[in-house]
């Protein structure tokens, strides 16, 4: 018997890590929204976790870049803190392009609805509704490692020069 592929899609942000799980190419899944740690351990404690717990086999990680197609500072933050994660785990990794992944998904999670009596959202809803933002984001990412167009290799981009 064939051995499934089960990927974990991660949209990395400063506070939040979407996520989803594509089991053989089908749709993704999304997971709960993770909150980010203080520092990295926590972070790949958490993901460790995970990947146990789904069975992950491999990850596939949108990297940000700029509208150029060059390296963005999120996206040089987003390889440290992969190349940290996947020392631990020992899976195999993608990156996918994922420049307008945010937006793709709040147009595909929709508006905030207001809050009672029609004020602004609380801060619960509003925490809710960036959460599923995430986490659908996490699901386009998946979404998108079937177009192989979309496969970046770290490498190959142009780095922001240091200053």
């Amino acid at each position: 018997m064939a051995t499934s592929i089960r990927r974990l899609g991660i949209d990395l942000g400063d506070r939040r890590v979407g996520l989803a799980v594509s089991i053989d190419g089908a749709s993704p899944r999304g997971l709960s929204t993770m909150m980010r740690s203080e520092h990295i351990d926590g972070d790949i404690t958490r993901v460790v976790t995970i990947c146990r717990e789904q069975r992950i086999n491999a990850l596939v990680i949108g990297l940000p870049l700029h509208s150029d197609g060059t390296m963005s500072p999120q996206g040089e933050k987003t390889l440290r803190w992969a190349e940290q994660v996947v020392a631990q785990l020992q899976l195999p990794i993608a990156f996918i392009d994922e420049r307008y992944s945010s937006e793709r998904a709040a147009e595909r999670v929709g508006r905030q609805g207001g809050g009672s009596g029609g004020a602004a959202p609380g801060p619960t809803r509003r925490a809710a509704h960036r959460a599923a933002i995430d986490q659908v984001a996490a699901q386009l990412i998946l979404e998108d490692a079937e177009n192989p167009a979309l496969h970046i290799d770290p490498a190959q981009l142009t780095r922001a020069s240091a200053t």
